[in-house]
């Protein structure tokens, strides 16, 4: 086997890898590419292709998350992962660890981790990784490793998100909740709605955005609202979508354009959560994005005059 057709193997396991270390899908291809210009100019072939590319792709992605972390406190507004819709790496044995993973609130509790905690956590809790193979990844001890998945670990279940087992029935729940969107159903809305439901928005300043953060069902139903007359008027389409594993959405203009994601947390059979994306550098990866400013202007255009 070549190198190339080696890398191209282990290339969904490197990527997911590298999102869930950075939360962002960009940073996580060029983390890959990088990577494999690596491996192409090694001069030896390692004896193990999968051990010497996971560790590359990991300390290319504990660098770029040091620096990341620095911009991410200049960010306008409250920053969330870039949206991703599929997992490209899949394996039966860890299906349930790679889901819960890969879901906004557990990308948003890695964000707590120093980024050697995160990477141990990702290699070790998510992909199973052996401590040999971690320690050499993050070029530490195997003990230090050990001491860094414990805290990892205890971070994390400490903040864990509780989600119903119940696929079928978040996924239920969320096809009320974005009908009743379409249709401008607001009193729809308001049952599926858990009382401390929270809505948070990342535009990054750069799409509209009413409020960042909200709290409590009567506010996010007021916010839910005023947004619905994008839809039913016609400037925007809400396409059900699986977003990091979870139900949501993608909001699209008329001629299909990405205007933003939509994820839902389901808890009791009520929406807990609600985290939307709008920020466009944040989409490019779904499609050709869309300007949401003139979606809006278009909708609030083709609101009836008062008689």
């Amino acid at each position: 086997m070549t190198k190339a057709e080696e890398f191209e193997q282990l290339r969904p396991l490197l990527f997911s890898i590298a999102y869930r270390i950075l939360g962002a899908v960009s940073e996580a291809e060029d983390a890959v590419q990088e990577t494999w210009l690596r491996y192409q100019a090694a001069s030896a072939r390692p004896r193990s292709a999968k051990a010497f590319l996971s560790t590359v792709v990991t300390r290319i992605s504990i660098d770029v998350l040091r620096s990341a972390r620095v911009r991410r406190e200049e960010y306008v507004g409250p920053w969330l992962p870039e949206p991703l819709l599929t997992d490209p790496y899949d394996d039966p044995a860890r299906s349930a660890e790679l889901a819960d993973s890969l879901s906004m609130a557990a990308l948003l509790l890695l964000e707590r981790l120093t980024p050697l905690e995160r990477a141990v956590f990702v290699l070790r809790e998510v992909f199973a990784f052996g401590f040999p193979e971690i320690a050499s990844a993050v070029g530490r001890t195997e003990a230090a490793c050990h001491q860094l998945a414990v805290r990892a670990r205890r971070h994390m279940d400490a903040g864990r998100p509780r989600f119903e087992a119940d696929r079928d029935e978040r996924k239920e729940l969320a096809e009320r909740f974005f009908d009743a969107f379409r249709e401008g159903d607001v009193d729809g809305l308001a049952q599926l709605l858990a009382a401390d439901v929270q809505m948070v928005g990342d535009s990054g300043g750069r799409a509209p955005q009413f409020v960042p953060v909200l709290l409590g069902a009567e506010p996010v139903l007021r916010l839910l609202a005023a947004f619905t007359p994008l839809v039913v008027r016609g400037a925007g389409v809400v396409q059900p979508q699986q977003v990091n594993g979870q139900p949501g959405a993608i909001l699209r203009d008329r001629d299909g354009r990405v205007l933003g994601t939509w994820s839902l947390d389901v808890v009791d059979g009520r929406i807990q959560t609600i985290r939307t994306v709008n920020n466009p550098e944040k989409l490019g990866h779904i499609g050709p994005v869309g300007d949401a400013w003139e979606a809006l202007r278009e909708a609030n255009h083709q609101r009836p005059k008062a008689g």
